[in-house]
């Protein structure tokens, strides 16, 4: 097909080249601040797997730009979340990162003010209190908390902005067969990336970098290998419809039943999975800005972003097995997080050399092929999110 001739009607990709976001989106301290007072704390952000607070009095710190949430399971079994500031003169409650509390109270390291786990404040430990002063007026911070599908999300602005169900832009309910809700967190990776967090999601968001970055992922998912993401992404797909192979239809290559080392999957794998889960190889679930969740026969993964400034972001990924496979004595994870670490580890080296790009002055702006349809959806909800830039 000649360059300048028109794909078919139904073909998945950009009718057009678009300009990317400006440079200083990713590099300025305005930009910085502007993602996370429009975005970061105002949209759902994951925050753990309910399984990380499975006990009463379990509690997990998270941290969301230069904000501090408590959060906890109380006495009763109820998740709350709480700012991670003492009402009296602003010190953390909770400095530590996670852990089990040894009574139902909260209580400040500096000057010992005590708070039950509703958020009331219990005592303080001043000779004499002031008769106009109140405890009833210095309880903790609550933070709005709702929970998807197992997932505990928090909500800086309140539970009323935005929709948790309208944060998950991108295919919801097709996680609907995996029992995401009874599965164990097993293995945990963290890494630093050098790059600001929109350009995680822009590497996540297409495949063109695919064939050169990611060999291994592309002998199991043969049609990443030629930088689509799905079979209508080509221009000219309707030449290749009749073929079964994977590299043109997607799904995974023959003898590979999930993302492992070797393409093998654990002994229990998922049982209500249709044929069509099974043979697609990943089923994903995206929300905005903080994570996306995806599905294999045999185990899910989580993975999440923070900002930290603006060139630096944390990455972290879990990942998740029945308890049924976690009984066997011959379970072994190692197959299947090696794989996705390798994944991940790549994409950061791309998201990074990306970034140091960025420095070269006379770059001010990028441009989006057609194979970046994703990309350019992400950045209409990004300029939407900021009131367009």
């Amino acid at each position: 097909m000649p360059e300048d001739a028109l794909p078919p009607a139904d073909y998945n990709g950009l009718r057009e080249a678009r300009p990317g976001l400006p440079r200083e989106r990713y590099t300025s301290d305005q930009a910085f601040r502007d993602d996370l007072e429009k975005i970061w704390y105002r949209h759902w952000i994951y925050a753990c797997h309910e399984s990380d607070l499975a006990q009463p009095l379990q509690f997990k710190v998270t941290e969301i730009g230069d904000q501090s949430v408590i959060l906890l399971r109380d006495a009763e079994g109820a998740l709350r979340a709480y700012h991670n500031v003492c009402r009296h003169r602003g010190a953390k409650l909770c400095p530590q990162g996670e852990g089990q509390l040894k009574a139902k109270a909260l209580t400040c390291p500096y000057h010992s003010w005590t708070y039950g786990l509703d958020g009331r404040l219990r005592r303080v430990p001043s000779r004499w209190t002031p008769a106009d002063f109140q405890k009833a007026d210095f309880g903790l911070y609550p933070v709005a908390l709702k929970e998807w599908r197992g997932l505990v999300f928090i909500n800086l602005e309140g539970a009323e902005t935005h929709s948790l169900d309208d944060s998950f832009g991108r295919y919801p309910d097709a996680l609907a067969a995996w029992p995401l809700e009874d599965l164990r967190v097993t293995r945990r990776y963290s890494k630093v990336m050098a790059c600001n967090w929109k350009l995680f999601w822009e590497n996540f968001n297409e495949c063109l970098h695919c064939p050169n970055l990611h060999p291994q992922l592309s002998q199991v998912v043969p049609i990443y290998g030629r930088g689509l993401i799905n079979p209508k992404d080509a221009h000219d797909w309707q030449k290749t419809e009749a073929s079964p192979e994977p590299r043109y239809q997607g799904g995974l290559a023959a003898g590979a039943a999930t993302w492992s080392v070797e393409g093998a999957a654990q002994a229990v794998t998922f049982p209500d999975l249709s044929d069509e889960d099974r043979a697609r190889g990943q089923t994903y679930a995206v929300s905005l800005p903080s994570c996306f969740v995806v599905g294999h026969v045999d185990y899910m993964r989580i993975v999440r972003l923070r900002p930290l400034d603006p060139t630096q972001t944390l990455l972290e990924a879990e990942w998740l097995f029945p308890e049924e496979a976690l009984a066997r004595p011959d379970f072994d994870p190692t197959p299947q997080v090696d794989f996705a670490i390798t994944v991940l580890e790549q994409d950061a080296w791309a998201c990074e050399i990306n970034q140091q790009g960025l420095a070269a002055r006379p770059f001010q702006q990028g441009v989006l092929m057609p194979e970046e349809y994703y990309l350019a959806e992400f950045h209409d909800w990004y300029r939407g999110a900021l009131g367009d830039v």
